[in-house]
């Protein structure tokens, strides 16, 4: 018997529909709790997975789309958007998307979330975000990515892990 999806998910699916993406959600037998962990369960490479993180520039809140495989660089960013990058707390997070922390989807929010995507998922044919709920992931491609989410394709400074001026954003 299929398993119904989370309704978080379904709004998420909804939401894609919607905006003309084909919406089909993949349910996992288990919530995935890290890019790295997205990517072995799908079988792609972590720089595919879209990890879907919220910040406040300044005191207002975006939405970072970021590949799993790197870090976001907050002052290079937060530059490159005329402003001061910091995290937003998971109080923050679930209020401005609706969503929970693990499964926050890059759209579907109650809010309209400024939305900005790391230009390096362009080198990916083949991207997956999660769907709303942290056991559901979507499908999606960089160019339909940026369409759905009205977002803004920009350089997130990529540095090594662990530089003083980065964020583990998992």
């Amino acid at each position: 018997m299929p398993r119904l999806l989370h309704p978080h998910a379904a709004h998420v699916a909804d939401t894609l529909i919607a905006r003309g993406h084909h919406g089909v959600i993949v349910s996992q037998p288990a919530p995935i709790h890290s890019a790295a962990d997205a990517a072995v369960t799908l079988g792609v490479d972590p720089g595919a997975v879209v990890k879907s993180l919220v910040f406040l520039l300044d005191d207002d809140p975006v939405l970072l789309l970021v590949s799993g495989a790197h870090q976001v660089d907050l002052a290079a960013t937060g530059a490159r958007l005329q402003g001061s990058l910091t995290r937003a707390s998971l109080e923050t997070v679930r209020e401005v998307t609706g969503q929970p922390i693990g499964g926050v989807a890059p759209l579907g929010h109650p809010t309209n979330l400024p939305t900005y995507l790391d230009s390096a998922l362009a080198d990916y044919p083949e991207l997956w975000a999660a769907a709303g709920h942290p056991d559901t992931v979507f499908r999606t491609t960089f160019s339909e990515l940026l369409r759905v989410t009205a977002g803004l394709a920009i350089d997130m400074g990529r540095g090594p892990k662990g530089a003083a001026d980065q964020l583990s954003a998992e």
